[in-house]
């Protein structure tokens, strides 16, 4: 019994460093996931200017073609949060879609994936 005390008192500090450290890393995906949601705040304010009445095709085209610009701003600090954390992989996913789906088809599932990660509780 008198061997497996002195292990013992080797094993809970690195349990304890373990647990800490794991700790952070889901601090850090919630982190990225909300620098990721500032362009993804942007782009949705750009796609939304772009489509006012009253702007010419050209207008509307520069628009549509900076939301979409800085929606890819996005894209690292999505992929970052998803590689802490998993959970993180629809608003990844979603950001990604943007250069196959048009943007405005987009902004309901951006909106409410944002909406997460700016929350109090992010993981609710």
């Amino acid at each position: 019994m008198a061997r497996i005390t002195p292990r013992l008192y080797l094993f809970v500090p690195l349990l304890a460093a373990g647990l800490v450290l794991s700790a952070c890393g889901n601090g850090g995906a919630v982190s990225d996931a909300r620098a990721s949601c500032r362009s993804v705040h942007a782009a949705l304010a750009l796609q939304k200017q772009s489509e006012q009445s009253g702007l010419t095709s050209a207008q509307q085209s520069r628009l549509q073609s900076q939301a979409l610009s800085e929606l890819l701003k996005a894209t690292q600090p999505a992929a970052d949060a998803t590689s802490l954390d998993g959970s993180w992989n629809p608003l990844m996913t979603t950001i990604n879609e943007a250069e196959r789906v048009p943007l405005d088809n987009l902004v309901p599932a951006l909106t409410r994936l944002c909406r997460v990660a700016d929350s109090t509780s992010p993981y609710l």
